[in-house]
């Protein structure tokens, strides 16, 4: 068997991560296995390819705001792609994350359906049946065609034009007729739930893959020397995120983790951050900023630490930081963000109705209270997200789809 990924990125970013896990997996397992990326750091490995130059996705990334279509142009580099494909000749292309400005998704959708090859499709957000989105939010548009989008500037930041409808339409004729060699894997069951409802893709065969993680990174830890940092008495917090910010288009949330930190100020609770965060916002004295953490390793050793872990998302396809966390001992309380609540482990999370503060902070303190074995957590989480259960799970769909 030979397999051919798609993805935006390789070996950065959490989707150019599980690329590469996978590509060394498979190779280890004596299968053939061959990359295409777009974006990024070009990689001088046998069998991995970039297909797109930065400038010339920069150029197209212009075009598309000025067309509010996302997911055309590319031209160039999607023939490049294609010919990689075609000289490879794989048994199976697994499509992965490939928004980014370096494919023309309905060209190769169309190129891949008229050529018969066996297609995989990993859904890790909702724009492949949106047509346009990566998050839909509570908009349901995408069911009957889009136009009019209320998410024009936020997410399609298109310059003025609406091009929602036309992409829709485009994306539809690309996936029509492309049910026999096509399989669709969501990386959780709500994704899935999701996904049989587009009109592109309630023909298709559905599957789940959670994502997997580098679970001897990602573990139970020792902490002693970093718990020392903090005062023994108070019960430590995290939330992780891209950038912490008050704004009320940020999805992650951290508008809602202010809040809760103000309410639990006098209960001896620390709010640790980790992420970015934006200059001259009004924090209470229990939330210290912790920055960015490149480091793996002592992202770990945070999780390991913390007696909780809060999540604050109001969308999620799936949540690495829930499976981070799980995986490192500790507990999980958020909001109900779709795929959160249905890949988490349920003895050891807690979800509660979305933007719900009160019912947040009571689920913090409720949590916090609890006596959880932590290493048994760890053990068990491990089982669940290990890179090995993810391989695992798309060597079955491989052989499925090539048995059909």
């Amino acid at each position: 068997m030979k397999v051919l990924q798609v993805n935006c990125v390789y070996g950065e970013g959490s989707t150019g991560k599980i690329v590469a896990e996978l590509h060394k997996q498979l190779l280890d397992a004596g299968i053939e296995s061959v990359v295409c990326y777009g974006r990024g750091k070009k990689n001088t490995q046998e069998g991995i390819y970039r297909t797109c130059g930065e400038f010339y996705s920069k150029i197209n990334h212009f075009i598309a705001k000025l067309r509010g279509q996302l997911y055309g142009g590319c031209h160039y580099s999607t023939r490049r792609l294609c010919s990689i494909i075609k000289r490879e000749k794989p048994d199976v292309v697994h499509l992965q994350c490939i928004n980014g400005f370096f494919v023309n998704i309905w060209s190769l959708l169309a190129w891949l359906k008229k050529n018969n090859i066996k297609t995989v499709l990993t859904l890790h957000a909702e724009f492949m049946y949106t047509a346009n989105c990566g998050h839909a939010r509570d908009c349901e548009r995408w069911k009957t065609g889009c136009g009019n989008c209320p998410q024009l500037k936020t997410d399609i930041r298109s310059f003025g034009i609406d091009g929602t409808s036309s992409s829709w339409k485009k994306m539809k004729r690309a996936f029509d007729g492309f049910t026999h060699n096509m399989t669709i894997v969501s990386v959780s069951p709500w994704l899935m739930m999701r996904a049989k409802q587009s009109p592109f893709l309630a023909d298709k065969e559905h599957c789940v893959v959670m994502n997997g993680l580098d679970t001897e990174v990602f573990c139970r830890r020792n902490t002693e020397s970093l718990r020392q940092c903090y005062q023994e008495d108070k019960k430590l917090v995290l939330f992780a995120t891209t950038c912490l910010t008050n704004s009320p288009d940020d999805l992650k949330g951290g508008r809602y983790i202010i809040e809760l930190a103000k309410r639990v100020e006098q209960d001896n609770i620390i709010i640790l951050v980790a992420g970015n965060y934006e200059e001259n916002l009004d924090l209470p004295t229990n939330m210290i900023l912790l920055g960015r953490i490149g480091s793996q390793d002592l992202l770990a050793q945070y999780y390991s630490m913390v007696d909780l872990t809060v999540l604050a998302s109001l969308r999620e396809t799936f949540s690495m930081v829930t499976a981070e966390s799980l995986c490192c001992g500790t507990p999980v309380v958020g909001f109900e963000a779709g795929g959160p609540e249905t890949i988490a482990i349920p003895e050891y999370s807690c979800f509660v109705s979305q933007g719900d503060v009160d019912a947040l902070t009571e689920a913090v303190r409720k949590m916090l209270q609890e006596n959880f074995e932590r290493m048994e957590l760890g053990k068990k989480a491990v089982n669940v997200y290990s890179g090995d259960s993810m391989v695992k799970g798309y060597m079955e769909v491989y052989r499925s789809i090539m048995e059909k």
